[in-house]
């Protein structure tokens, strides 16, 4: 991250933009994205948490959605807002490092505007550990809301978590990993190609505009991603939902819960929530890059009225 103290860090490129900008744009486009598809994110997870009873049964996915709309039905703005202020702050401490790191290695090798697939998988692993206690307490807000109808404080998080020296903000980093990966590959990378492709074969008639393309593009991504980051998704809920103050569940652990599932209901065991995500994940990469974008086009527009844009030559 030492890139960030270079001064042609933010000195405006050729395409308009400094390397800067281009960082606060797909930030911006994160914070709009977190918004827009909270409630969509917040139903997901009860879906798959409550895969499992009370008891510790298992439900099937059809009892499991039922379950989810029983909470959102009795609170349905508390379910909605759930996990959007750690989201919102997760914005700066997940984002900064993995766009950080998904610029910052383009910017350091070269590889110019659009981050590349090795920028991509780089920033998926080291920007884990600084994503996964937003995440552990964006899940741990809204896990126990069947029970209790609120969401769990997050001082309340902290202080079972400082109680462990914080070492159960970490569970769930293994999943993450490959689900970030996914996510940076699919979502940050090809979906951003798919669309020019989109605009030069499809747009180029006039009939759809950028906004139009980004759509298509994301409708075709997020099918992919869904059927990649599903289980991993699931993982992490599975690992991240139970007590703070029980032991923690391993990966090995969810995985066989995830095949004791998949072994008594078939692959929608498995695939819980997936057409939420789908849903979820067009809304997403839709709004991100429309936010993103919108942002990168401000900070052109700004640094061509003031004369910061180089020449061409």
């Amino acid at each position: 991250m030492s890139f960030l103290f270079d001064q042609s860090f933010y000195e405006v490129k050729k395409n308009g933009l400094s390397p800067f900008q281009n960082m606060c744009a797909y930030l911006g486009g994160s914070a709009i994205q977190t918004v827009g598809d909270n409630p969509v994110t917040a139903y997901r997870q009860l879906v798959q948490q409550f895969a499992k009873g009370v008891d510790g049964t298992l439900l099937s996915p059809a009892e499991a959605s039922s379950e989810a709309n029983k909470v959102f039905f009795k609170a349905p703005v508390t379910a909605s807002l759930s996990g959007l202020w750690p989201r919102l702050i997760g914005v700066l401490f997940k984002r900064v490092p993995k766009f950080g790191i998904l610029l910052g290695y383009s910017y350091v090798t070269g590889e110019g505007g659009e981050p590349g697939f090795a920028a991509a998988t780089a920033a998926s692993i080291l920007s884990a550990p600084f994503i996964n206690p937003v995440r552990m307490i964006e899940k741990q807000q809204r896990a126990f809301m069947k029970t209790t109808g609120v969401e769990k404080p997050v001082m309340e998080i902290l202080k079972e978590s400082a109680a462990k020296y914080f070492v159960p903000l970490f569970r769930g980093t293994i999943p993450l990993m490959g689900h970030s990966m996914a996510s940076a590959i699919l979502g940050l990378v090809g979906q951003p190609r798919l669309q020019k492709w989109v605009q030069k074969e499809v747009g180029g008639s006039g009939f759809f505009s950028q906004s139009g393309t980004n759509l298509i593009a994301s409708a075709v991504v997020s099918p992919i991603y869904v059927v990649v980051t599903n289980p991993l998704s699931r993982l992490e809920v599975i690992m991240q939902t139970n007590s703070i103050k029980g032991n923690a569940i391993s990966t090995v652990e969810a995985v066989k819960e995830m095949g004791a599932d998949m072994a008594k209901f078939g692959l929608t065991g498995v695939f819980r929530g997936q057409g939420i995500g789908i849903f979820k994940a067009i809304i997403s990469l839709t709004l991100f890059h429309e936010g993103r974008m919108y942002l990168a086009k401000q900070f052109r527009e700004y640094n061509k009225r003031n004369g910061y844009t180089p020449a061409a030559k």
